[in-house]
């Protein structure tokens, strides 16, 4: 069992347009709405690809029960902290070369016993092996909300896994953690460093984890991921057909986790549920099949000067 949180969960909607063209009407194809949000859609990955998984958030009444329905659907098992607001609405139009664009709402307010107890709520499944946590928080919620997860489990650094960015990322700086995971624009912001080659990720994130973190998986997009930790690999995976980027780090980081959360066989797997992901219109887990994980490919060898594309 693996048990996800989520503190900023969404109806995510997903629009297909020919062409995105500011100030102008367009008609979209597709419409999907989905019970969403980083932990959610990495709970929903993981049941898609037969690995129990539990979702908790913070829902009212009539909001936790869409999520239940749907998450149980797939067989996710849900647990709600409640709360009066309502659950955020996030838009994402899609082109047809893959092109996506976000418009997130903030979410509802969430106050400090709330916070509190989605921490306590997220200790409470006896048998996960795991505990990802994941996502922006909500307005109100103290900005050291994963710091505060981190140091109240006794085993966060060999069974916490943190991806989120801005202020509660670097207040998760020095504090036990298993897996930490950033895209390549929030590491560039968190250490505020210039970062243009895969070496200068590789450097940048031992420098997390000898202040504290296991490891540090980066996702980088078209150029791969990276595993930095007690072992290092660098990973990519080849896609024809990309449809939605939307949700393939959570996808990336529910595969690392299902395969053990550690090592460049971790990192494979990862990958290929990032592969499987991009294919898919939606932000639903993907299943992920064998030419998927035949589109990886991982070394131990890093190619240290490779450009990444990223610098601050």
């Amino acid at each position: 069992m693996i048990t996800t949180l989520t503190p900023n969960p969404s109806f995510d909607r997903t629009l297909r347009v020919d062409a995105l063209d500011r100030g102008e009407v367009h008609r979209a194809s597709l419409v999907r709405i989905e019970c969403a949000g980083k932990g959610v859609n990495i709970a929903r990955a993981l049941a898609v690809n037969e690995h129990p998984a539990r979702a908790v958030f913070p829902a009212n009444d009539d909001d936790f029960a869409a999520f239940d329905a749907a998450l149980a659907a797939t067989g996710v098992t849900s647990q709600a902290v409640r709360i009066r607001g309502s659950i955020r609405s996030n838009i994402t139009v899609v082109e047809p070369d893959g092109t996506t664009t976000k418009i997130n709402e903030p979410g509802p307010e969430l106050n400090g016993a709330e916070a509190g107890e989605l921490i306590r709520a997220a200790a409470t499944g006896s048998g996960s092996d795991w505990l990802v946590a994941s996502g922006s928080l909500a307005p109100g919620t103290p900005a050291d909300f994963y710091a505060q997860l981190a140091m109240s489990r006794p085993d966060a650094a060999q069974r916490l896994a943190v991806d989120s960015s801005g202020e509660p990322l670097e207040l998760l700086v020095g504090t036990p953690c298993a897996v930490v995971k950033p895209n390549l624009s929030e590491l560039v912001s968190l250490t505020r460093r210039r970062i243009c080659t895969l070496g200068d990720v590789v450097e940048t994130a031992r420098d997390l984890c000898e202040r504290g973190w296991g490891a540090v998986l980066v996702s980088l997009g078209r150029f791969g991921a990276v595993l930095v930790g007690d072992e290092l690999a660098y990973g990519t995976v080849s896609v024809a057909d990309v449809r939605n980027t939307v949700g393939a780090g959570d996808a990336l980081l529910a595969g690392f986790i299902a395969a053990g959360g550690r090592g460049s066989a971790a990192l494979a797997e990862g990958l290929a549920w990032a592969g499987a992901a991009v294919r898919s219109v939606g932000t639903a887990g993907a299943c992920v099949s064998l030419e998927d994980r035949q589109a990886v490919a991982v070394s131990q060898c890093v190619p240290q000067h490779l450009p990444v594309g990223e610098s601050a």
